[in-house]
């Protein structure tokens, strides 16, 4: 038999949803700082989960481990990101290894059952990673910075968006696998 299209569409998804996370959560740019009054106009700050970083973007100089003189890390939102996003990309490897287990591309016959599991496994870590994403994003001119500054969105708030959606995807397509286990019975 022939792997069923929602378990490729699932052992595809997922994957690239855990590269698209994992970038996001590792680096440091959920938020940019420009334009900062008494400051040289080129200069913006980075701001992730884990660092801050300063740069020059004339000159490219750029330097992370910034001192956090306004009690960034301090926030609720950035403290349940640095909480979440880890426990997400640990539930998403542990969901990937148990679709490979129940997809068994290797055998004649896909355990549904495993598969359904893994699905909803997949499909809880990606809403674990979009949790704090969006609430990062709901906050994001409310956490503290320079007055007068200019904030934007950083590309790794963007990529943890992608990444959760891929996982969420893919975690449904997987679960769709319960349909073949209830026809069976």
């Amino acid at each position: 038999m022939r792997t069923p299209t929602a378990m490729i569409v699932g052992l595809v998804l997922c994957p690239c949803g855990l590269l698209l996370t994992l970038t996001g959560t590792l680096a440091p740019s959920w938020r940019k700082v420009s334009l900062v009054p008494n400051q040289p106009v080129d200069l913006v700050w980075e701001q992730g989960i884990w660092d801050i970083c300063r740069e020059r973007q004339s000159t490219h100089d750029r330097l992370c481990g910034q001192a956090d003189e306004l009690g960034y890390f301090q926030e609720v939102p950035v403290r349940v990101a640095q909480g979440l996003m880890p426990s997400s990309l640990v539930i998403t490897l542990l969901g990937l290894v148990v679709a490979a287990l129940g997809v068994r591309c290797w055998q004649e016959e896909p355990r549904h059952l495993l598969a359904g599991v893994a699905g909803l496994v997949l499909l809880l870590s990606g809403l674990m990673s979009l949790v704090p994403a969006s609430w990062y994003t709901h906050e994001l001119w409310a956490l503290p910075a320079v007055p007068g500054s200019t904030l934007v969105v950083g590309y790794s708030l963007v990529l943890s968006y992608l990444g959760s959606c891929l996982e969420i995807l893919g975690g449904l397509a997987l679960s769709l696998s319960f349909h073949h286990c209830c026809k069976e019975r």
